[in-house]
């Protein structure tokens, strides 16, 4: 009986105790989620795309929004067995403020987040010298004017930018004048991350060619402030000394180019703080000078040249025609004499080329004089005379000889009409000589048939440059026709035989 009460105890508590053993849990369900790492930053930026309590083995798409429109799908991912998924992207070009990303699986939106974009700046290249060309470039700015600073606060250009619908912009620009380091890009209004672009010393030759004794400009920048006895270098050798550069590592020099042959040599410049500026390339080319540079036909010209190769044949080219030949010295340099030759008036250009062909790419310019010599005057025949007696008539022309220190050519013109052209020559000339010495005879061939004629004279110059016409002068030729002159002789013979005849016949009646 004890153990059967005792039995029932036992149950009852067991019975009592169910209810507080601890039972299964049910499965708790979470919304999908996303997060960006980070979650602000400028275009461009990469950013760690994370995702979890999605379905597994499903694929998400995920969207950047600008505007309350997707600007573009940014990644297509499969989620894990562990409902997450993960991946990265570039960040568009959109302007500053926050902006949406959101996941989908289908059409069906399944969660959100935000994204903020801020204002940025990268400039390329990163390094360089002053008087660079280099591009800017913003991101994340909104349409409104920018500034652009270089340095502590100077404004870079008076010039504003306005930025595109996404918030990019780019601007080329050239470093000014600085200091060597670093220096920071920035902007108004300004910009989360500033662009740096890092200052190294550097030189700047214009022109970068050019011949000994051309003066050439150079600058340089980057060096130190206000940094003191600077010195040019040219294939190593020092040309000018003692240059100080402004407070802001700047400064302007010239120098005058040494004689040396043809090539292409370094020029650089260091000083006490700055030993490695790089050098820039300049190149040695022939160049030529002439003296007298204007004068007449046959005055005696020096071409002096530079920049040839060293010891080596040269030919000095008037208008492209041999005038002289000579030889370089070890500096690449000649002198040398010529006559100028017949050539027309105005700029004549003189050139040079060496035995390695190295020549002048501008030439020397010889300006041949332009004064006409002054019109003849007409002496023979005299105006209105009559020359010959008949059949072909050749008379000798004369007329005053002119000077010009070019020397002197005639034109002759015959005509049977004294009409001229606006210039003053004939209008329908009969004969025509040019580059006629003196007075001139006609020849056999030339001899003029019985009539009037008219003729005028022109004074021409070895440099072509012409004297007026000489107003016409007249003469006749012969004092017969060919016609009258047969009928003459027609007659005298006639006559004579006829005389003969009549002597003949009384000589025999007398007989």
């Amino acid at each position: 009986m004890k153990l059967l009460c005792r039995l029932t105890i036992i149950l009852a508590l067991c019975l009592m105790a169910v209810p507080s053993l601890p039972l299964p849990a049910a499965a708790e369900t979470y919304p999908p989620v996303i997060g960006l790492s980070p979650n602000q930053g400028i275009p461009g930026d990469t950013v760690t795309v994370t995702g979890n309590n999605f379905t597994a083995g499903e694929w998400v798409r995920v969207y950047y929004y600008l505007d309350g429109e997707p600007v573009t799908e940014v990644g297509e991912p499969q989620v894990e067995p562990d409902r997450s998924f993960g991946f990265e992207f570039a960040v568009p070009d959109s302007y500053s403020g926050t902006h949406s990303v959101r996941a989908y699986i289908a059409d069906s939106l399944q969660a959100i987040t935000t994204f903020e974009v801020q204002r940025g700046l990268t400039v390329a290249p990163e390094e360089g010298q002053v008087g660079d060309t280099v591009t800017v470039t913003g991101r994340g700015y909104g349409t409104y004017d920018i500034r652009l600073y270089f340095g502590p606060q100077r404004v870079l250009e008076d010039v504003t930018i306005e930025a595109d619908g996404t918030g990019r912009w780019e601007h080329d620009f050239e470093i000014p004048p600085s200091v060597r380091g670093s220096h920071d890009i920035d902007t108004t209004p300004p910009a989360a991350r500033d662009a740096t672009f890092t200052v190294g010393p550097g030189v700047r030759l214009e022109p970068d060619s050019g011949s000994p004794g051309q003066t050439i400009a150079m600058t340089g920048g980057g060096f130190g402030a206000g940094e003191r006895n600077i010195t040019i270098l040219f294939d190593g050798e020092e040309l000018e000394t003692g240059i100080e550069a402004g407070n802001r590592g700047q400064w302007e020099e010239s120098f005058d180019v040494p004689e040396m042959p043809a090539g292409e040599y370094e020029v650089t410049a260091e000083g006490p703080q700055t030993k490695d500026a790089p050098g820039r390339t300049f190149e040695i080319v022939p160049g030529i000078e002439i003296s007298p540079n204007e004068g007449h036909v046959g005055i005696n010209v020096t071409a002096t040249g530079r920049g040839f190769a060293a010891s080596i044949n040269v030919t000095i080219l008037y208008e492209e025609q041999e005038v002289a030949t000579t030889f370089t010295n070890e500096q690449g340099s000649f002198e040398v004499m010529f006559p100028v030759p017949e050539s027309r008036f105005g700029e004549r250009e003189v050139t040079a080329e060496d035995g390695e062909g190295n020549k002048t790419e501008v030439p020397a310019i010889f300006t041949m004089e332009s004064v006409p010599p002054s019109t003849p005057e007409l002496y023979y025949p005299i105006d209105g005379q009559r020359v010959g007696f008949a059949r072909s008539v050749r008379p000798a022309f004369e007329w005053e000889e002119v000077f010009d220190l070019s020397g002197v050519y005639y034109s002759l013109q015959i005509s049977t009409s004294a009409n001229v052209t606006d210039k003053g020559y004939f209008v329908d000339p009969v004969l025509t000589w040019e580059g006629l010495t003196g007075n001139y005879t006609l020849e056999r061939d030339e001899g003029l048939p019985h009539g009037t004629y008219y003729w005028i004279v022109q004074a021409v110059d070895g440099a072509q440059n012409e004297s007026g016409w000489s107003d016409p002068e007249s003469f006749r030729a012969g004092r017969l026709p060919l016609w009258a002159l047969i009928v003459i002789i027609v007659i005298v013979v006639l006559g004579a035989g006829g005389a003969g005849y009549y002597f003949k016949t009384r000589r025999r009646m007398y007989d």
